[in-house]
């Protein structure tokens, strides 16, 4: 049975437009690659003050921040929940940056809608028909990352139960896979990536912090990343990493950050694009 998927180019050839603001977008033919960062987690007001101003001073539209952290431990940091995104919301009315942050399960996922400009969907998330269903029935954009144990065709067709259900607004992200190799995080699949371009059409972003775990190798898959054209990155950057409280290890200091992002721009106008 040929199956007219929603997700590939054999039904919609042209990488789809999504739209987060009406001045805001990703995909398309933009020409544009989109940065989104911020901290693992929202840990304070103060903290999430001093992103904000250095975004803001980088002409970057869209921060990043965790209020319901997924762990691998109970015993660790699970995020501030609805007082995050309370002060998240009094962050982009005092800069105008756009929101992503991350449903960890279907319990609060009305929330996150409610409250975020884009919803991510994390790794440990991919496969919650709760959380894919909801998405579904709202028009904002989804960031859907990808399991580390997940196929590419399991990736794109769990984006299809979002796009079925009625939201045409979905963005693919890849953070890398578990393989045989220990000694990183997870790998990261630009292989997958070109796949994913070639057969899907959905703006895709790339997450070099979350498949390399440590800060010393974010940069340079970061660059790696933006030679590919892709639409955007994800990228986690904290005013003191060592002091966060969750993903610590992985973070850049505002000051690391700011040096790669402007060695994107480079590579960029090398291959016919823009960071914003």
């Amino acid at each position: 049975v040929t199956m007219n998927w929603k997700y590939s180019r054999d039904t919609h050839p042209q990488t789809r437009l999504v739209n987060i603001t009406d001045t805001l977008k990703i995909g398309g033919n933009t020409g544009n690659t989109l940065i989104m960062c911020g901290p693992c987690s929202i840990e304070s007001e103060q903290q999430i003050e001093t992103v904000a101003q250095m975004l803001v001073r980088n002409n970057i539209k869209v921060i990043r921040a965790g209020c319901f952290k997924p762990r691998t431990s109970p015993y660790k940091f699970m995020g501030l929940g609805k007082e995050g995104l309370d002060i998240l919301a009094k962050i982009r009315e005092k800069y105008g940056l756009r929101i992503i942050t991350e449903a960890r399960d279907a319990s609060h996922i009305d929330l996150v809608i409610e409250y975020a400009d884009i919803i991510q969907i994390g790794a440990k998330a991919m496969w919650d028909y709760g959380i894919l269903s909801a998405c579904g029935q709202t028009q904002k954009p989804i960031l859907l990352k990808r399991s580390f144990g997940a196929r590419l065709k399991e990736f794109a067709q769990v984006a299809e139960f979002i796009l079925n259900a009625g939201n045409p607004n979905v963005i693919l992200c890849e953070r890398g896979i578990r393989s045989i190799e220990v000694d990183t995080r997870f790998t990261l699949d630009l292989c997958g990536v070109a796949w994913l371009k070639k057969h899907t059409n959905l703006p895709i972003v790339i997450d070099p912090s979350h498949a390399m775990g440590e800060r010393y190798g974010v940069a340079d898959l970061a660059r790696a990343s933006m030679a590919m054209g892709i639409d955007g990155l994800l990228i986690e950057t904290h005013p003191c990493p060592d002091e966060a409280l969750s993903d610590a290890q992985q973070q850049l200091s505002l000051h690391d950050f700011e040096h790669l992002f402007h060695s994107l721009k480079p590579i960029a106008k090398a291959i016919g694009k823009d960071v914003v």
